[in-house]
């Protein structure tokens, strides 16, 4: 190894740096193989073998001694996505979406990570609880409207679709194209899943909900879902989002975009 250059974001792994090598640069990305968090990187190990070539990046190895958990990826140039209106990132953020949409999960994997199933035991669990406190004052006026809908959700998430799960700027690569990295949270779901994740960051950084809906319904997955799943799942988001990250972009997009659809219902 002859240069590192550490990682400037990500916050899952205790090491996240490109190093070059005599074989050139590879990305790598480690933590105690102990630690409560590294069962994500064991998710992200297998499942790369069967993710789409053009859009992740390859696995290269994976070391798992002395107490620490490494694997060292294909290093791909460019930076984070860029979600704001105008940004000439989305239409590779498109192509690369619309990939993952056609990408069948890997069945002898997927035995567990049904999103329905595990979407449906998170909501359980939220919605036995109150609106925590520093809900928006919207959320907390129509609660029980947020609810009704949030527990149809899981009823249009199954599928054997490959499902990221986590599809933030954060997580695409952009040069002459978009990369997709960060695979730990991946699911088997429905196509349109990973599409609505885009949808309500484009809400988050700045688009008017119209808009983005536009920008989603370029693809099919999303053009032909069931518009009652997807506004569920906006519902959904609100009321798990509100608790975990209340007042941040994101959460306030899922809000604008679950009002924006009940306005359409």
């Amino acid at each position: 190894m002859t240069e590192v250059e550490e990682a400037t974001a990500g916050r899952n792994s205790a090491v996240a740096a490109s190093l070059r090598t005599g074989d050139g640069w590879v990305f790598c990305k480690g933590i105690k193989a102990d630690d409560r968090q590294a069962f994500m990187h064991r998710n992200e190990a297998a499942v790369n073998p069967f993710l789409p070539k053009d859009v992740a990046p390859r696995l290269l190895w994976q070391v798992d001694t002395d107490g620490w958990l490494l694997l060292g990826f294909e290093h791909v140039p460019g930076q984070h996505a860029d979600f704001s209106p105008g940004s000439s990132d989305l239409p590779m953020v498109a192509d690369a979406v619309r990939v993952i949409t056609m990408t069948d999960a890997p069945s002898d994997l997927s035995a567990k990570r049904e999103m329905g199933k595990q979407w449906a035991a998170a909501l359980d669990g939220e919605l036995s609880l109150e609106v925590p406190d520093d809900a928006h004052a919207w959320s907390k006026k129509n609660a029980a409207t947020v609810a009704e809908w949030a527990r149809r959700a899981p009823a249009y998430m199954d599928g054997s679709t490959l499902i990221h799960f986590d599809l933030n700027p954060f997580n695409f690569l952009v040069a002459d194209k978009a990369r997709v990295v960060d695979w730990a949270w991946w699911r088997t779901g429905a196509p349109w899943i990973d599409v609505a994740q885009v949808a309500v960051r484009l809400i988050a950084a700045g688009h008017p909900p119209s808009d983005a809906e536009a920008w989603a319904e370029q693809l099919d997955a999303f053009r032909t879902a069931d518009p009652d799943g997807i506004t569920a799942y906006s519902a959904s988001l609100v009321r798990m989002w509100e608790r975990k990250f209340a007042g941040t972009e994101a959460t306030e997009g899922a809000r604008s975009w679950f009002e924006y659809r009940l306005g359409n219902c």
